[in-house]
């Protein structure tokens, strides 16, 4: 049955610095919509900010920490070094020019696994690329004045993970998660699952020299599989316990509930549901656009509100 299957990657979740800067980057110049603006559940004098399309749908929601103070990250063995969105036929040249426009470091449109991609880093340093996936991508777009539907952001189309021993990461993903062996290009390796469209696509990245990753900013913290709802998750429990693996109890993170585990490679697993989403504390129309608090947070909502950077969402 498709709804007990992994549906792909809920969500990513990485760490920045200046809150304002990464807020202007990811609406104004990658023309996503701020869906919902909080606080990290461990640190509430710190933003969490979620990044997607109308609704925050799963699958193309961003996340960041920003701290202010944070130093600069690497990228290494252990970690999701890599984060692709999909983006229609026809749009890289549009992306290169407003690249340009706006200083975004960039690099030459490549191809991989017969797909056309542009490489590019946020202020932070943080890798990303944009994809014009072999299969029609249907997703609706979140437009902006500058950015219309025929260029705009999908939601995800992969993460890739670089680790110094691929084995036990692709049997996590094989015999746990569902996710069937899709081609190798040299040292890159692609598992996908057929159990949704889109967001449904993981590289394994070989590499038995790399030094291990500094997670800070510029970097991901993990990434977060989909499934449908909390039986599911729980089911996904049991595999991951008698996998032998470590894993959490479950964790209600209000937009979602979630397990983590760390796979043998060193990456943060997350699995996380759909239900409840962004809309339980604030509609559509006007997601992003309020702090909302985990309610054990809500009596100090004044404390917190003096601590946290002031945001210009204009």
């Amino acid at each position: 049955m498709m709804e007990n299957k992994i549906l792909g990657l809920h969500h990513i979740t990485a760490i920045a610095g200046n809150a304002q800067r990464n807020f202007d980057f990811y609406t104004k110049i990658l023309g996503l919509r701020l869906v919902k603006k909080t606080v990290n559940f461990d640190d509430p004098g710190t933003y969490h900010f979620y990044f997607g399309d109308e609704s925050g749908t799963p699958g193309t929601i961003l996340t960041f920490f920003p701290w202010a103070n944070v130093k600069p990250g690497k990228n290494g063995a252990g970690m999701a070094t890599d984060i692709g969105y999909s983006v229609p036929a026809g749009s890289l040249d549009f992306w290169k020019i407003r690249f340009v426009q706006n200083n975004v470091a960039h690099d030459e449109v490549e191809e991989r696994f017969g797909e056309q991609l542009l490489s590019f880093r946020d202020p932070d340093g943080l890798h990303l690329h944009l994809v014009v996936s072999k299969k029609t991508d249907n997703r609706q777009s979140w437009q902006t004045p500058e950015i219309n539907n025929d260029v705009a952001i999908k939601g995800f189309h992969s993460v890739t993970l670089t680790l110094k021993d691929i084995k036990a990461t692709a049997a996590v993903l094989i015999s746990i998660l569902g996710y069937k062996p899709a081609g190798q290009e040299n040292n890159r390796h692609r598992f996908t699952t057929d159990a949704i469209g889109s967001a449904n696509t993981i590289d394994l990245l070989l590499s038995p020299d790399e030094n291990p990753g500094i997670n800070a900013a510029g970097t991901n913290h993990h990434i977060a599989f989909r499934v449908k709802d909390e039986n599911v998750l729980m089911q996904y429990r049991e595999k991951v316990v008698k996998a032998g693996l470590r894993i959490t109890e479950k964790i209600d993170r209000n937009y979602f509930f979630s397990l983590y585990f760390r796979e043998p490679g060193g990456v943060l697993f997350e699995i996380a549901t759909d239900n409840p989403g962004f809309s339980i504390d604030e509609p559509v129309n006007e997601l992003g656009e309020h702090l909302k608090l985990p309610e054990q947070y809500e009596a100090h909502r004044r404390q917190i509100e003096k601590v946290l950077p002031v945001i210009d969402q204009g």
